[in-house]
């Protein structure tokens, strides 16, 4: 029976020579604006500098050097007609050194197309993470008729880890360089990029720094504690500092921020958050242990000074949301780790892909209503807070009686276990 069973768990743990790993997967159920947009879209990788910038992470009490900080970015893009989808990407599990593939649908280096205006959106991956973690949202928003660069944070990826401070300093900086890089390509991509028009996706730690390119700066107790570098590094993020005052960007027209690390830390209070004017829309898992759903909330209702929503997903983790369908080589142990990474991908209740669906169907409705005006968007954010509250009563064509109050997008009985809440600027 020991043998059977050893037998059995190694066969599980095995992984097939021909893993697919798709990010592209949309379920039969999944509600209406997850489904992929009409552009065959490429996709190239791109690097900027940040020059001189302190090197927070190898920084001491006895000071800090300056360095030339070296960005990775992934930019998918509405490619030229007639491009042939699909491609793969190399990325790098949890671990920091076991070589995925990934399978999607944008073509590698194709033609950007011929003319266009497509906003511009940022994603920032959590501490650790890479900017292959939300490819799947990235791909699915660029079919949409977006430019997307999705954003590899020096000393904050699986093979670099450093220093959190280096984290928690640069990553709001981060955001606004790439996004200035963006703005002003001069390339046949910057041709069709609407620099003038963007959002930013951050999830963990790329929420932290969303929230405070927004212009929510740091608690001075929270610039005191144990997470804080030396050299006062992280004053730069200081509520109401000159540093601060020219963060906001007029060009970021709308901020997603999944499960956001920092209020279960203090990092700011009501005054710091109620800063930020920027349409906001918070993710996140109802039992959150990592940056707390309570601290999520907390968020929510103390950005008085815009329209937010927070959509959550009952009884999720941290993983909510964020990554990509968990690679099949996660599901082994790794020898570096000495546990399976799996668990850096995956939630224990709900399906990956079905949050990913639900995830692109939101998203989409968010930024299609602040970045390109659609106002018909807004009717699937006018929602009853409470899927469970909500009435499926249609006639036989499908149209909706006097007594629906289903939740706009989502097929019969698909809506559970999911709440959407909106609050008002100044609410």
């Amino acid at each position: 029976m020991t043998k059977f069973l050893l037998a059995a768990s190694a066969a599980l743990l095995a992984v097939p020579a021909t893993a697919q790993n798709r990010i592209d997967l949309v379920r039969p159920d999944a509600p209406e604006l997850a489904a992929h947009g009409d552009h065959v879209v490429g996709v190239t990788t791109m690097s900027f500098t940040r020059e001189g910038v302190p090197d927070v992470a190898r920084a001491t009490e006895d000071g800090v050097e300056t360095y030339d900080r070296e960005i990775t970015v992934e930019i998918w893009y509405p490619a030229a007609e007639g491009t042939e989808p699909g491609g793969s990407y190399t990325a790098l599990l949890r671990d920091g050194m076991t070589e995925v593939q990934l399978a999607g649908r944008a073509a590698r280096d194709a033609d950007p197309a011929m003319e266009g205006d497509f906003p511009l959106v940022l994603v920032s991956h959590g501490y650790p993470g890479n900017r292959f973690l939300m490819s799947h949202l990235a791909e699915n928003i660029a079919t949409k008729g977006y430019v997307v660069a999705s954003i590899d944070h020096p000393d904050s990826t699986y093979d670099d880890m450093g220093a959190f401070g280096s984290t928690l300093v640069n990553r709001p900086r981060d955001q606004a360089f790439v996004l200035a890089r963006m703005a002003e390509l001069d390339d046949p991509i910057g041709a069709i990029t609407d620099g003038d028009t963007a959002a930013v996706i951050g999830y963990s730690m790329g929420g932290y720094g969303a929230l405070i390119f927004s212009g929510a700066g740091l608690t001075e107790d929270f610039r005191a504690s144990r997470y804080a570098p030396p050299q006062e590094l992280l004053e730069i993020n200081a509520m109401g500092a000159d540093t601060m005052a020219d963060l906001p960007d007029d060009r970021v027209k709308a901020v997603v921020a999944i499960g956001p690390w920092g209020r279960n830390r203090d990092a700011w209070n009501a005054e710091g958050l109620g800063a930020i004017e920027t349409p906001l829309m918070l993710i996140a898992g109802g039992v959150d242990d990592v940056s707390g759903y309570d601290a999520i909330r907390s968020i929510f209702d103390e950005t008085v000074g815009t329209e937010r929503h927070l959509l959550t997903f009952d009884n999720a983790n941290h993983n909510a949301a964020a990554p990509m369908p968990a690679p099949e080589e996660s599901w082994a142990v790794s020898e570096s780790l000495g546990y399976a990474p799996f668990d850096h991908y995956a939630d224990p209740v709900w399906d990956t892909v079905r949050m990913n669906n639900v995830t692109q169907h939101f998203v989409t409705a968010f930024l299609d209503l602040h970045l390109k005006g659609e106002a018909e968007k807004a009717r699937y954010l006018d929602l009853v807070p409470d899927s469970a509250d909500a009435v499926w009563d249609r006639a036989e064509d499908g149209t909706p009686n006097e007594a629906d109050s289903y939740w706009a997008g989502f097929p019969e009985r698909t809506a559970r276990g999911l709440r959407f809440e909106t609050l008002a600027q100044g609410e």
